[in-house]
């Protein structure tokens, strides 16, 4: 187990803030799969970011403590963390990190069995990759919510998101991909 960095409140390293220290030690922590020593570093450095008023800080320091819940399937504790995070971008303009934001809480629903609003998240994901013109997006997207569908018992829908995945490759002459979309969406209507 690697030693904590040892720092004085008033030292600093460079030029760098004892709250960045603490970040970064917390990221070489989650690096480690130290998990419960990086929630500590990061909750050290969000409190530290608070203080200084460094909102990208505390962005950030919230965002890996989401992480971190969400790692160890606390739905609720990552869900709050990853709200404020959202928040925090909302207010700076940052839709792209608000898009990442909501990924990850579509996915830390699907994993924890909450197939609704996982559905609902990634249609307005699919949605996304729609507008930014984003076709390799749209079908990853798809192929998770099929996944996700599967997890649901709704066979019918999962089966649609492969034939609009098989649409999009053909759409650019991806016949080969196309092709194998639409075989996996016909093994899922198949009549048993």
């Amino acid at each position: 187990m690697m030693d904590l960095p040892l720092h004085k409140p008033e030292q600093k390293q460079g030029n760098k803030s004892q709250a960045r220290l603490d970040y970064e030690a917390g990221l070489e922590f989650l690096k480690n799969k130290e998990t419960a020593q990086a929630a500590n570093m990061f909750h050290n450095a969000l409190i530290g970011f608070e203080q200084e008023k460094d909102v990208t800080g505390v962005a950030n320091a919230t965002d890996k403590l989401g992480d971190i819940c969400a790692e160890r399937r606390e739905l609720d504790k990552a869900l709050q963390h990853y709200d404020r995070v959202i928040s925090i971008c909302q207010d700076l303009g940052d839709g792209i990190s608000v898009f990442s934001i909501d990924k990850k809480k579509a996915k830390l629903h699907a994993v924890c069995g909450k197939h609704e609003e996982a559905i609902s998240m990634y249609l307005d994901i699919i949605d996304q990759y729609n507008a930014m013109r984003n076709p390799q997006g749209t079908v990853d997207t798809l192929e998770i919510l099929a996944q996700v569908y599967l997890d649901a018992g709704k066979r019918e829908k999962a089966a649609d998101c492969f034939r609009t995945a098989a649409s999009i490759h053909e759409k650019y002459k991806h016949r080969q991909h196309a092709e194998d979309f639409m075989n996996r969406a016909a093994e899922l209507v198949a009549p048993a």
